[in-house]
């Protein structure tokens, strides 16, 4: 099944969400748009408009997860690197910013997004056609990183469970990726890895929970997700073909495997995990909970019902057990 093009914005000059998967990149969603169903006051937006750009950075040496997140009515980033041969963090930071200073998360996919505060500073900038750098700057911990590819991009749009509204997001399939990274002492070339990222922007609830897992290389890839959501942004990535995916079954067991399917029959994974990022926050008037296992993916994928299986093994990526009180 092909995807359709991405329309021009996620609310149409109907002031209706268009609501569905499709291949590309759209444009500002234009929430102060919608009508009803859907409309909410501008105070409500405000409070509840959560945007985020999170980038994964894979070699067969590290994990690099980095998020900048605006909230509304605060902000935040994370960054972290895991090193897969030591089982460890080996950089990390997560502090909290001040509303309206501290962070910048662009309307689209290619405005980027900016982080800053003293000793701290993160740069997601567009760099050429599909292309992002990535900058990083915290003390000894510092990126220098360039991502890109011609590969077809996803855009999910669709209502909000849990009290919000409406939410899109656009996922992109495994990039080229070059560059350095610095943590401490170590030093590690990206040159040859694997990029991708995960832009977000929606009308969300007070309360926002999810299970994410995202693995790609150059060849294959996969985003799934369970909770606030649905299933409207599972997907597959296939030499090249993009892919719906149906609801995703989660089963975690207690050594911290994940064994996951699609009801459709297209995909049937286990994750092993080699290492967790833990990053948890707690306000007077918000909290949040976030486990990010790294590991390992096994087992097969279809781009048919009735067509082979296509085998999955040892492919890098990370599962995610987030929830927020925002």
């Amino acid at each position: 099944m092909t995807l359709p093009p991405a329309p021009p914005a996620a609310v149409g000059p109907d002031g209706l969400a268009r609501f569905g998967r499709f291949q590309g990149l759209a444009g500002a969603p234009g929430w102060a748009r919608l009508l009803p169903p859907h409309a909410r006051s501008p105070l409500w937006r405000r409070l509840h408009h959560k945007r985020w750009h999170f980038v994964a950075l894979v070699t067969d040496e590290l994990f690099c997860g980095v998020a900048i997140i605006d909230i509304g009515w605060s902000n935040t980033c994370f960054a972290y690197v895991f090193d897969r041969a030591e089982r460890r963090v080996v950089a990390a930071f997560s502090p909290l910013g001040v509303a309206g200073l501290s962070a910048a998360v662009g309307a689209t996919v290619a405005e980027g997004a900016r982080f800053s505060m003293p000793g701290r500073r993160i740069a997601i900038e567009a760099a050429g056609e599909q292309g992002h750098r990535l900058r990083l700057r915290a003390g000894r911990f510092r990126i220098d990183a360039h991502y890109a590819g011609s590969g077809p991009r996803l855009l999910a749009i669709g209502p909000v469970f849990d009290g919000g509204s409406v939410h899109s997001t656009q996922k992109s399939p495994g990039l080229a990726l070059s560059g350095q990274l610095q943590a401490g002492t170590r030093r590690y070339t990206l040159d040859g890895g694997v990029a991708s990222y995960d832009f977000s922007n929606g009308l969300l609830g007070r309360r926002t929970a999810w299970r994410w897992i995202s693995a790609h290389n150059a060849r294959l890839g996969f985003n799934l997700q369970s909770g606030y959501f649905g299933d409207a942004e599972n997907a597959l990535w296939y030499e090249g073909r993009l892919l719906p995916l149906g609801p995703l079954q989660v089963e975690v067991e207690p050594g911290g495997c994940w064994t996951m399917r699609t009801i459709d029959g297209l995909l049937e994974l286990r994750f092993t995990p080699e290492g967790t990022r833990c990053d948890d926050k707690q306000l007077l008037i918000a909290s949040s909970r976030m486990r990010q296992h790294v590991g390992r993916f096994d087992g097969w994928v279809k781009t048919r019902v009735e067509g082979p299986r296509h085998l999955v093994s040892g492919l890098t990526g990370l599962a995610e057990d987030y929830r927020a009180r925002w």
